[in-house]
């Protein structure tokens, strides 16, 4: 049975599940995370060096099932999902890396979407830059990417196209005292309606990390229009999304 796709789901650092994009799949999220080291020119999955393992590459764990699924699918992800994100976040040195990234997307162009100038060639996948990234104006400056720009709440000030910096992301612990105990403070209520309505108004999706999985945090960032909302346990963050959606329908 093909799960609820739910497009605010992301799974925080996915290749630490038990079943790396399956277990997120199964639970019908539309967001995965994989860290990337550049290893003897393979771009390693793992969150440290010494979790890093020859077989697990970025292709073999979500590139490869990936284009396996969208062709069982007829093109998608799942039937009716706006859209699927993979988060690359690069561990290793920015541009080293980066240039390995941008030949290995090349090679997935009938899986991942692809950006030339202004021009949009969509597919079932758009891969987001995150970590250790090149500079965006560098970004901006290719004739062909298959990346868009995981932006920061410094950035929000600038200009930049939402095709070019989809995202804008940053630590919840950072800005935030509240840690889902307790009540959410009014202070820190305004400032996240105020970061939401800054990120909104440039049409990028916004999400934050370090943040509790607790329902009352997965509370506040649901009805704060939260675009992406991170857990390291999928299947609960599923359970109260459903309830949500099931909640809305009555």
């Amino acid at each position: 049975m093909m799960p609820i796709p739910l497009p605010r789901a992301h799974s925080h650092n996915d290749y630490w599940r038990q079943r790396p994009l399956q277990d997120a799949l199964e639970c019908g999220f539309c967001s995965v995370e994989a860290d990337i080291f550049l290893i003897d020119g393979k771009l390693l999955v793992g969150h440290e060096p010494r979790e890093l393992r020859p077989e697990r590459t970025l292709e073999s764990l979500y590139l490869e099932p990936l284009r396996a699924r969208v062709k069982q699918f007829g093109g998608t992800v799942y039937p009716n999902a706006p859209y699927f994100y993979l988060l690359i976040d690069v561990k290793s040195e920015a541009q080293a890396t980066y240039n390995a990234l941008h030949k290995t997307l090349e090679r997935y162009d009938d899986l991942v979407t692809r950006y030339e100038g202004s021009r949009k060639v969509e597919r079932a996948v758009r891969a987001v830059l995150s970590g250790n990234r090149i500079p965006l104006e560098q970004l901006q400056r290719e004739r062909v990417r298959f990346l868009g720009y995981d932006g920061r709440l410094s950035d929000l000030s600038g200009d930049a196209p939402p095709t070019l910096m989809p995202w804008v992301s940053d630590n919840w612990a950072r800005l935030f005292r509240w840690n889902g105990r307790g009540a959410f403070p009014e202070d820190e209520h305004a400032k996240l309606r105020q970061i939401v309505q800054q990120a909104h108004a440039k049409d990028y999706q916004l999400r934050f990390w370090a943040t509790a999985d607790l329902p009352t945090m997965w509370e506040v960032l649901w009805d704060a229009s939260i675009d992406l909302i991170g857990t390291d346990v999928p299947p609960l963050l599923r359970d109260f999304m459903l309830g949500k959606l099931k909640a809305s329908k009555r």
